[in-house]
């Protein structure tokens, strides 16, 4: 039985957000699927947004990621048709995730946004996360917008440096 590559494309993505405990980024999960040439940009972001439409999967947009969990309507989903994706597509998915599951789980583990407050200032919102206990949640005070996107860049790239000072000064 020949199967449509968008229905396929949807399986994957299934089945990738069901083999995590976190959530994956948009560019996660094309990684994967541009990476292995198994459909193109346009293509994924049509099956990312069918995939939301239909309450299988659900976004969050943080600064500038947007972050995908597979919802329980999406598990029961993939439990019916998880046959239909080939184990050579399982193969690479799992060495996929041998490869990368640290970066991921830590690019989807420690957050950081920035947003307007009603004083006019910005703030900056930083955030560690371990499954689905946060370890540190830190909100800074800034003048202006680009310190703010400077602050929540840096602590993407400096986190566990910072981390490790306050566990440091403050224990």
């Amino acid at each position: 039985m020949t199967q449509d590559p968008l229905t396929l494309y949807k399986l994957i993505t299934l089945y990738m957000l069901d083999r995590v405990s976190f959530p994956l980024t948009k560019a996660q999960i094309g990684d994967f699927l541009l990476g292995h040439d198994y459909t193109n940009f346009l293509t994924l972001q049509q099956v990312i947004a069918e995939l939301i439409e239909a309450d299988l999967i659900r976004a969050a947009s943080r600064h500038n990621r947007t972050y995908l969990e597979i919802t329980e309507e999406g598990r029961n989903t993939l439990s019916y048709f998880e046959n239909r994706v080939n184990d050579s597509i399982k193969e690479d998915i799992s060495a996929f995730f041998a490869e990368h599951e640290m970066e991921m789980r830590n690019e989807s583990s420690v957050m950081a946004d920035y947003y307007k407050s009603t004083s006019g200032e910005f703030e900056a919102r930083l955030l560690i996360k371990e499954k689905d206990v946060t370890v540190v949640n830190l909100t800074l005070s800034v003048p202006d917008e680009d310190t703010a996107a400077a602050l929540c860049s840096n602590w993407q790239k400096q986190y566990q440096d910072i981390y490790q000072y306050l566990i440091a000064k403050l224990f």
